[in-house]
């Protein structure tokens, strides 16, 4: 199951091999979750095991930042394009390899899927850790930002999927 994070939840066991990660959720999730900064949603094993993560806030991504054919289509009057940031996304090492990863992409997928048809998002946005989170995300048809490490998929891709 994929809730929100609360107290019920065990971090202190989660442990990813990534340690800016695990650290996040171990020590700054929770703060951030009452500081309305990000939203953080775990997928368990039982109620209380954490298996994965993943955080969900707002952005935006400068207009000029966005490829040539994509700026064409958008407004000149947004200097800033919104977008969801899908910030973090994290496995236990002892459940990597089984799909895991996968299942908590599409449910923030369709998650701020169904959020952008109550508040504009023109896409999700990713800031991949390494090579590795860039291949990840590039299966799923991420396109590169061009001059940065982000990656997006426009709503309307994720419309398509979940519409």
């Amino acid at each position: 199951m994929i809730e929100l994070l609360d107290k019920k939840h065990k971090r202190e066991n989660f442990d990813c091999g990534k340690e800016l990660l695990t650290n996040y959720l171990k020590k700054q999730a929770g703060q951030d979750i009452k500081r309305k900064l990000s939203a953080c949603f775990v997928l368990t094993e039982n109620e209380y095991s954490i298996k994965g993560y993943y955080t969900l806030s707002n952005s935006s991504i400068p207009l000029k930042k966005f490829p040539e054919p994509i700026q064409k289509k958008l407004p000149r009057s947004y200097h800033s394009i919104p977008v969801i940031l899908l910030g973090r996304l994290a496995i236990d090492k002892k459940y990597q390899g089984q799909g895991i990863g996968k299942v908590l992409l599409i449910d923030a997928l369709k998650r701020s899927y169904e959020i952008s048809r109550e508040i504009g998002s023109f896409a999700v946005v990713v800031d991949p850790l390494d090579e590795g989170a860039e291949n990840f995300y590039i299966k799923y048809d991420f396109i590169k930002l061009p001059d940065s490490g982000k990656m997006f998929i426009a709503t309307k891709t994720l419309e398509q999927l979940f519409g």
